[in-house]
């Protein structure tokens, strides 16, 4: 069966052709568009299907970053309305279906190969436990996996965007920094790209220090994240200390969502940020975060825990999710 499928990110909107049989998701066209350069999806859409045909296309799948109600959802860090009964009506394209982008990303996990993954801990995984997936980028996605009849099935949540909790003097002093301008400060102004760049510059005005060149020729480039990590690698101390802040975090992040979905199974990290970190996870407080969980420490110390590599994912469990929902 063809699909369209779509991945819709605040950074870049991904959108595929897609041969899916038996589970197996092959990609014959696929594009990058970044997002904010549209005014709508449905310009992205109709611009690929124009360049490359979608006339035996069967149905349409798209993942979005933020809540799907029904057949509708208002996107978190883009400015767009998404409504899949004005797409089919504007588009002339058959069986639309939203889905929240994270919980697309977790249907694709099951169209990936072993080398598709970096293993932070193999641990001990539970027969029959659920499962995770915890994804930073433009923002931070959260979705679960549960297991019954011998599947994972994904479902979307919003976790992102509970409380932040600092766990000790300097995260406090992170928190109070983040309230001088935000009303409510979730996990995802920490834990996500935009986090990563709010972590360097509290650190910086809480050394007293002056933004050096680089960090300034970062913001205009619009790659704050990217040029932290570089020169945390070339050195530079407060950028390397961001970086061991943020991965700290997003340890006792992933380690929280671990709980709250009792994920005896695993937990995936998705989203932009973890492949380019993994190796410096495992030499951070990423593991040691995501552990100290006090009384539950020997239940979440057994948990595997992948870094998911392909950056494909979400389109292909789109693409996937669209060609079962359409069928008889």
């Amino acid at each position: 069966m063809k699909v369209l499928a779509g991945d819709v990110g605040g950074t870049n909107t991904r959108l595929a052709l897609c041969e899916v049989n038996d589970g197996k998701v092959l990609r014959l066209v696929h594009t990058i568009e970044p997002s904010a350069s549209h005014g709508s999806l449905r310009e992205i859409i109709q611009a690929f299907a124009s360049a490359h045909g979608a006339d035996d296309v069967r149905a349409v799948c798209i993942g979005l970053p933020g809540p799907v109600r029904g057949r509708r959802a208002q996107l978190t860090n883009l400015p767009w309305v998404v409504d899949a009964d004005q797409l089919e009506r504007d588009l002339g394209l058959p069986s639309i279906t939203l889905l929240n982008d994270l919980e697309a990303n977790a249907h694709g996990l099951s169209t990936l190969a072993d080398a598709d993954f970096s293993v932070l801990r193999e641990g001990s995984p539970e027969r029959g436990g659920n499962a995770g997936l915890v994804s930073a980028g433009t923002g931070l996605g959260e979705a679960g996996m549960h297991f019954m009849r011998g599947k994972l099935y994904p479902f979307p949540t919003e976790g992102g965007h509970a409380d932040f909790a600092p766990s000790n003097e300097l995260e406090w002093n992170l928190l109070q920094y983040l309230q001088r301008t935000h009303e409510h400060v979730s996990w995802e102004r920490v834990v996500s790209g935009p986090g990563l760049a709010t972590v360097y510059e509290f650190l910086l005005e809480r050394a007293g220090a002056s933004a050096p060149q680089w960090w300034q020729e970062a913001q205009s480039n619009k790659e704050p994240a990217e040029s932290i990590a570089i020169s945390a690698d070339d050195g530079d101390e407060h950028a390397n200390a961001a970086v061991d802040l943020f991965l700290g975090l997003y340890g006792a992040e992933a380690g929280n969502f671990a709980l709250k979905i009792f994920a005896t199974g695993g937990i995936y990290l998705g989203g932009g940020i973890a492949p380019k970190l993994a190796k410096r996870m495992k030499g951070s407080a990423f593991l040691d975060r995501f552990d100290g969980k006090g009384r539950m420490r020997s239940l979440v110390e057994q948990i595997p825990i992948k870094v998911v590599l392909n950056e494909s994912a979400a389109l292909q469990g789109a693409a996937l999710f669209g060609a079962r929902h359409a069928e008889p």
